[in-house]
């Protein structure tokens, strides 16, 4: 049975999550004022990258709120 993650490790998904949302809008400022299509290109490629480690962060965060006790445990 899977366990309900730690705070910790709940943390450590916030933190990730955090710095995954800085790097989305540091490439999406980059696509918007880059100075050459490549650029840009490849921007767009990091910008999604970096999209689908916020998702993938966020199904785990909601999948954990499936598991995690209602009541503080003793």
């Amino acid at each position: 049975m899977i366990q309900p993650m730690t705070g910790k490790e709940l943390e450590y998904i916030a933190d990730s999550m955090s710095n995954e949302d800085l790097l989305i809008k540091q490439c999406s400022a980059v696509i918007a004022t880059g100075t050459t299509p490549a650029l840009r290109s490849l921007c767009t490629q990091m910008l999604q990258t970096h999209q689908q480690h916020y998702d993938s962060l966020l199904h785990a965060i909601s999948h954990h709120q499936q598991l995690a006790p209602t009541q503080p445990q003793q």
